[in-house]
């Protein structure tokens, strides 16, 4: 049988959370990888967030399924070009990273082929120690070995106050947007 693809989440993660996929299963490839967030201000305003440090496995189950385990470190989180809102979002009001410093998702096992024809992706959304079900959305693949040849490309939605980071309402809205592009390192393995 001839692997569709490797790994890849979110997300954004995840929110979602995440791009995944790995036919035996690996790690995400930083070279490749991106990891974000979008928010947008009561102005209009947009800001994209990226986590420069994480973590992405992609695990291949005794079934044949996936499943995608990805860590982002809230910590190093960035605003792009907005050192005040970089801040923010690592201060108490927003990832609290001090005290939470993972945002983390955990996908529900599923098939290989969802990363060829795209779908949802359901999965476990923890953010400042708040777990909820958050569902991923994969965009269908541009090649024929998604995650090796061409980014695996997901998107999510959550809302900031069902984690508690109620901050800002009137300066910030309450949707943020996960945009995960994700591929994995080639290993020798098939």
């Amino acid at each position: 049988m001839t692997p569709i693809a490797r790994r890849g989440w979110l997300g954004l993660g995840g929110m979602l959370l995440c791009a995944p996929c790995a036919w035996a299963g690996g790690d995400f490839d930083p070279a490749h990888t991106r990891l974000g967030f979008q928010l947008s201000t009561r102005w209009g305003q947009k800001l994209e967030g990226v986590f420069p440090t994480y973590e992405g496995q992609v695990s291949r189950l005794p079934d044949g399924r996936q499943q995608v385990l990805l860590r982002m470190f809230t910590g190093e989180v960035e605003i792009l070009d907005h050192p005040r809102y970089t801040q923010w979002a690592r201060g108490e009001k927003f990832f609290e990273s001090a005290r939470w410093p993972q945002v983390v998702f955990t996908s529900r096992p599923y098939e290989p082929e969802l990363l060829a024809q795209g779908g949802k992706l359901p999965g476990n959304l923890v953010i400042r120690g708040i777990s909820r079900p958050e569902t991923l959305v994969v965009a269908p693949a541009g090649c024929a070995r998604p995650a090796y040849d061409c980014d695996v490309v997901a998107t999510g939605t959550v809302r900031r106050s069902d984690f508690d980071m109620d901050d800002w309402k009137l300066a910030v809205n309450d949707r943020v947007v996960f945009v995960l592009r994700a591929r994995v390192k080639e290993t020798d393995t098939e």
